[in-house]
């Protein structure tokens, strides 16, 4: 995690919390919900900006979750027993490693309407999150962080 986004663990704490509802109310579990935010970075767009400045989901590897959620889901959730050998779906480690642009497989059979639900909430978030920074007056803080370590 980079330092300025070390700077945000309080906060996303107090949003998490405060979120908890819009997820209840999302297709998703709490735990489905972990996994997408695991797969999920926060960028601040037009960072150098002060008065366009915002943080954005970058959501590009949630797509590589997906089938996570559908083992999730169908093995009724991570506690369940039984044999998943018939499974075609891949593993958390193998779920991790796509998240992480290590998976070579190709994205045939993703739900794309699941995967525009996870991108708009996780934005949502997002969204929530700067709500929550500016109404604190951290949010240019962030934005100064965010610069000095992305600026060469």
């Amino acid at each position: 995690m980079s330092e300025w986004q070390d700077l945000l663990v309080g906060d996303r704490m107090a949003v998490d919390q405060a979120f908890t509802d819009r997820v209840q109310e999302s297709e998703f579990t709490n735990q489905e919900w972990g996994l997408i935010m695991t797969a999920t970075e926060l960028d601040i767009e037009h960072a150098d900006d002060p008065e366009a400045a915002r943080l954005v989901a970058d959501t590009e590897a949630v797509a590589s979750i997906l089938p996570e959620l559908e083992a999730v889901r169908s093995q009724g959730g991570p506690m369940a027993m039984g044999d998943a050998s018939d499974d075609d779906s891949p593993g958390v480690v193998e779920s991790i490693k796509g998240a992480l642009g290590l998976d070579t497989g190709d994205d045939d059979g993703i739900d794309r309407e699941q995967l525009a639900a996870a991108e708009s909430l996780a934005q949502a978030y997002a969204e929530e999150l700067q709500h929550h920074l500016e109404s604190n007056g951290d949010f240019e803080r962030i934005r100064r962080a965010y610069t000095d370590e992305t600026d060469p």
